[in-house]
């Protein structure tokens, strides 16, 4: 699989997009403090899923799409202050980001998910197993 042809880093792009154009638009007050924390945020999402597909090892490229989600939650937590506590952006845009954030979640989520059953752990009559690994 190609990391242009993944779902989330796709949708993750499409943030990052919308997360410019929104940037663009700022005065350069609000640009070079909150524009910059919001648009790094977002963009973090597409680089650690890039990163954590580039990555060899499951466990590895698990602990980079955990990042991402991380930067999932950040970016939805300066969306909101751009709207409701600075009104920075109209609600339409909010809305459109808001949507996208939730559906990537979801599907970070299950993407995450999948990976962690390839994970192999050899037990002791050398079957392969996820169940006792404690990954969140």
């Amino acid at each position: 699989m190609e990391l242009n042809k993944l779902e989330v880093y796709k949708i993750a792009r499409d943030l990052s997009e919308i997360a410019w154009n929104v940037y663009k638009e700022m005065k350069s007050e609000f640009r070079f403090s909150i524009g910059q924390q919001f648009i790094k945020a977002v963009d973090s999402i597409g680089a650690n899923i890039a990163e954590g597909f580039g990555r060899y090892h499951y466990m590895d490229s698990v602990r980079f799409y955990y990042n991402a989600r991380g930067s999932l939650w950040e970016s939805k937590h300066w969306a909101e202050l751009l709207l409701y506590e600075r009104s920075l952006i109209p609600q339409a845009i909010y809305t459109t980001i808001s949507e996208k954030l939730d559906t990537l979640g979801v599907k970070l989520n299950n993407f995450i998910s999948s990976i962690k059953t390839k994970v192999p752990v050899a037990t002791n009559n050398h079957e392969y197993t996820t169940k006792n690994m404690n990954i969140p």
